[in-house]
């Protein structure tokens, strides 16, 4: 073989690993709670390595049940614990690509122009805040995790019997979030990530530390991830390039670079 004819048979080659590599796309499935972070850290990895990366948002307990059913996702990212161990014990993550990378604050909102500053953590202060007929807006309290983890808090404090019969139960956090931001409910409970990321509320509240289990944000790659690209963007999520996403829609990143 001529020197020049090998020369752009080595070329085709390492351009073809090339589009190879810029083709490979990662599925993310993650809480809604992650989209704005997810989405910006996207950006920047696509930008990085041609990699793209595509993002489904939802409910981390209906995300699970949808990879135990066999959809197609790469990296997977729980807002709680508990759906990250239900597919852990279904062998349905590789367990040595397990971080838990995330805490998160529980925040009661109100609709941005609501004449309510404070509410009092007390039966009175949720009371006066919700009126005669409104709804406390939350997730779904027996499986999403923004909804366990407020259903935790109000029986920690000795609300839960005042509470419950006033909840407007969402399938996921940012669903409640948009109730109170279309002033379809006097207050919610979501995460503080999610009262930054909508100039339609408010903060009013914030839950007093130890009144429900720590909000911490666990991420894995699946048993079934595909190529590298899945690993390498769990890996720059992880490393001070990622930081910033994060930070900058009010987590706070414990996990070491």
């Amino acid at each position: 073989m001529m020197p020049f004819t090998r020369a752009l048979l080595v070329a085709g080659l390492l351009l073809g690993a090339q589009a190879a590599h810029a083709a490979e796309t990662v599925t993310v499935f993650a809480a809604a709670s992650l989209k704005n972070a997810i989405d910006n850290a996207g950006k920047a990895f696509t930008a990085r390595t041609g990699a793209e990366i595509k993002a489904s948002y939802a409910a981390s307990s209906a995300l699970a049940r949808q990879i135990e059913s066999g959809a197609p996702a790469d990296l997977f990212a729980s807002a709680d614990l508990e759906w990250m161990d239900y597919l852990a014990r279904k062998n349905l993550i590789k367990a040595d690509s397990r971080v838990n990378l995330l805490n998160n604050r529980l925040v009661v909102v109100a609709p941005k122009e609501s004449a309510a500053a404070e509410v009092a953590f007390t039966a009175e202060g949720f009371a006066k805040a919700l009126g005669p007929d409104g709804r406390l807006a939350t997730g779904e309290v027996n499986s999403v995790p923004v909804g366990k983890y407020a259903k935790a808090g109000f029986e920690t404090l000795g609300l839960w019997g005042t509470i419950q019969p006033r909840l407007a139960q969402a399938d996921n956090v940012r669903a409640a979030l948009a109730l109170v931001s279309r002033g379809e409910a006097p207050l919610g409970v979501v995460y503080e990530s999610d009262a930054r990321s909508d100039p339609g509320v408010k903060v009013v509240g914030v839950f007093p530390e130890g009144s429900h289990p720590p909000v911490v944000y666990p991420f894995a790659l699946t048993l079934e991830a595909k190529g590298e690209a899945g690993a390498q963007f769990l890996d720059f999520l992880k490393s001070a390039a990622g930081r910033p996403f994060f930070e900058a829609q009010g987590f706070t990143v414990i996990a070491k670079p």
